[in-house]
């Protein structure tokens, strides 16, 4: 076990854990949104919204382009700049969410759309509070 912690991060703090285990996550959920429409169609879920394969696969690509962001802000997390830029993903991804369900009607509040946003928020307000501590 002690080989495989040389692998993690390896700052003081939770946060860049944090960051490694969501874009961990978030990679996985992009490889789905590439095989099915299923889970995609859980935060789109409006009765009059059509979650079709190339609205899946693009949610998934952005998925992945975030999640590549994040793994690098939390082996890096000092660096101003990628602090920056993972801070921007879940600013970005909370626009998203909201203007769909709150604008566009194409997500309804539930277990679909709550999940990736409760985490967005979370993460975000994590990042605004820690700011000081990493990035140096």
């Amino acid at each position: 076990m002690g080989n495989m912690t040389s692998y993690l991060p390896q700052n003081e703090g939770f946060l860049q854990y944090w960051l490694l285990l969501l874009s961990i996550v978030s990679i996985g959920n992009s490889v789905q949104s590439y095989l099915t429409t299923s889970y995609t169609r859980r935060v789109y879920s409006a009765p009059e919204t059509t979650v079709t394969p190339l609205h899946s696969r693009t949610f998934g690509t952005y998925t992945a382009l975030a999640s590549i962001i994040r793994l690098y802000a939390a082996y890096n997390i000092t660096d101003p700049t990628l602090y920056q830029l993972a801070l921007w993903t879940y600013v970005v991804a909370l626009g998203h969410f909201y203007s769909e369900w709150l604008v566009f009607g194409t997500a309804r509040w539930g277990k679909g759309l709550a999940g990736p946003v409760v985490i967005s928020v979370g993460s975000l307000a994590w990042m605004v509070s820690q700011w000081g501590v990493y990035v140096r």
